[in-house]
């Protein structure tokens, strides 16, 4: 597709525990990019979600409705693309599928969910592309509604990411209750000792660096830094003081919500959830010796924006390897792969997959390929816990690496096809599918077959299959050539195994032909 003289519009939506925010933007072929519009709404998505584990009815249509109204909004502006994410109180819900299919029949659009590890990995690449860092090493926080987001990096790539379960509407869930009345002092001590004890690990790795910058970004960073300029004049435009803040908290707590509301620089819909946000932000200076922090206008939307430039491979610029394809390496390295076994099933899935495609045998595309691309590299990981049910180890290892630069739904996917390489086949609706919708099984159930059959291709770890690739196919039934070196036995009978699996999944009967290359 051509691109328009003057660039294609992308719509970006952040949609947070506590606000949704939208970023569109013209993007030009030379890279470059104008921001079209900038909007917020604060929707209280995440309104009782930490007490009961659940989205309210009235959260979710608000939410819905604002992302209606911000589609609408970038359409008119010529917006032809759009990214949504969302986060904390969405990834922890557990009827956070009625949201995503909810925002999908208003809007079209496929709300994909994050990690807090990805949310911190964009809230790095939002803020540091709005700042001038060098090689100097900086902090970055993100104190949202229902987490807070730790990264440490230069200008150029960072070194550390961490979330942490503590944000300003969980906190005051949790430990504010009389939203109208003053806020007590020994809550003010349970919210300190509750973000200490969660901030434990991220300190011992932060004290180890040579922090030399700090950057605070979100709503409530933002907010305090406003009050603090209105209080005191000798305060640095965009810089909160730990001295400052320290003195702000018991002022603030000690008001009720409507004089709360008063406060000079306050904004009002805040006003009930400042104090607990504040608290983070004062507990994490203090045990990370912070005297200042920088107030940063950038977020996470700028971050997906970044992203989003990052992996326009037309562009000058694109890295060898993406985020993805490191963060999936690192992981295999790290649980100890057979490294050249899992390329040489990479290599063979992916064969399999793209002669399937030429065959006509599924219409799966681009992304399709991907997800079984990883899944493959990943599929023995369990092996590092043991090597009796290692396909439900690699499951489990695979869901809980926080893989950046993916979706949850991506993520449960390349775990799910890793899963089923060996032992059962997946089964539409099965409980253990519950959370991948029905399009995705069936890509699931037709990826997985692949990656079975590559496993046993190369099952004896020797690399004798040279080349693979489907022929005459009719309407019941394909052949597959495998060309082969030496004697692939073993590989030749596990693939009569595979038969049924590829039956089941591609409603053919397969029948196997060898090309030995050396007979």
């Amino acid at each position: 597709m051509v691109e328009p003289e003057k660039g294609r519009v992308v719509a970006f939506l952040d949609v947070g525990t506590n606000s949704v925010r939208l970023l569109v933007v013209r993007i030009n072929p030379n890279r470059s990019y104008t921001v079209i519009s900038e909007q917020k709404e604060m929707v209280r998505l995440g309104e009782q979600e930490f007490s009961d584990g659940l989205l309210l009815e009235s959260a979710m249509e608000r939410a819905v409705q604002v992302m209606k109204n911000f589609c609408d909004l970038s359409r008119t502006y010529g917006a032809t693309e759009f990214v949504a994410m969302a986060t904390s109180a969405t990834r922890e819900a557990s009827n956070r599928s009625e949201l995503v299919d909810r925002v999908k029949e208003a809007t079209g659009l496929e709300l994909q969910i994050i990690s807090g590890m990805e949310e911190a990995r964009l809230i790095y690449l939002g803020v540091s592309s709005g700042h001038h860092i060098g090689r100097k090493v900086a902090l970055f926080l993100d104190i949202g509604g229902g987490s807070t987001e730790l990264a440490l990096g230069d200008q150029n790539e960072y070194s550390y990411l961490e979330s942490l379960k503590v944000g300003a509407i969980r906190l005051t869930t949790m430990f504010v209750k009389k939203p109208e009345a003053p806020i007590p002092d020994d809550a003010l001590v349970k919210m300190r000792k509750y973000v200490k004890s969660s901030l434990v690990r991220a300190k011992k790795e932060i004290m180890q660096r040579k922090v030399s910058l700090a950057f605070g970004s979100s709503g409530t960073i933002v907010n305090l830094g406003e009050i603090l300029m209105r209080q005191d004049s000798s305060s640095r435009p965009g810089v909160i003081r730990y001295s400052q803040l320290r003195k702000l908290i018991p002022q603030l707590a000690s008001l009720d919500l409507a004089a709360r509301r008063k406060v000079p620089g306050m904004n009002p819909e805040r006003a009930d959830i400042i104090v607990a946000g504040a608290m983070v932000l004062e507990t994490v200076m203090d045990e990370l010796k912070l005297s200042e922090i920088a107030v940063s206008q950038r977020s996470m939307r700028d971050g997906m924006l970044q992203d989003y430039l990052g992996g326009l491979e037309e562009f000058p610029g694109f890295r060898e390897l993406s985020v993805r394809e490191r963060s999936v390496i690192q992981l295999g390295r790290a649980c100890s792969i057979d490294e050249e076994h899992a390329r040489r099933v990479m290599s063979i899935a992916l064969e399999l997959f793209d002669s399937a495609t030429k065959k006509g045998l599924h219409t799966l595309g681009k992304k399709e390929r991907e997800m079984l691309h990883h899944a493959a590299f990943l599929h023995d990981v369990g092996d590092f816990i043991s090597f009796n049910d290692h396909h439900l180890h690699s499951h489990y290892i695979i869901c809980h690496a926080e893989l950046l630069g993916f979706t949850n739904r991506e993520v449960l996917l390349i775990a799910n096809i890793a899963k089923y390489h060996r032992k059962r086949t997946p089964k539409l609706r099965a409980a253990d599918l519950r959370e991948l919708d029905e399009k995705d099984q069936q890509v699931l159930i037709r990826l997985s077959t692949l990656l079975r059959m590559a496993e046993s291709l190369d099952r004896s770890h020797s690399n004798l299959v040279q080349n693979v690739r489907f022929s005459k196919v009719s309407k019941r039934n394909v052949k597959l050539i495998v060309t082969a070196s030496g004697d692939p036995q073993l590989e030749m009978w596990r693939m009569e195994e595979d038969r049924k699996a590829f039956n089941k999944a591609y409603g053919k009967d397969l029948t196997v032909v060898l090309n030995n290359i050396e007979g």
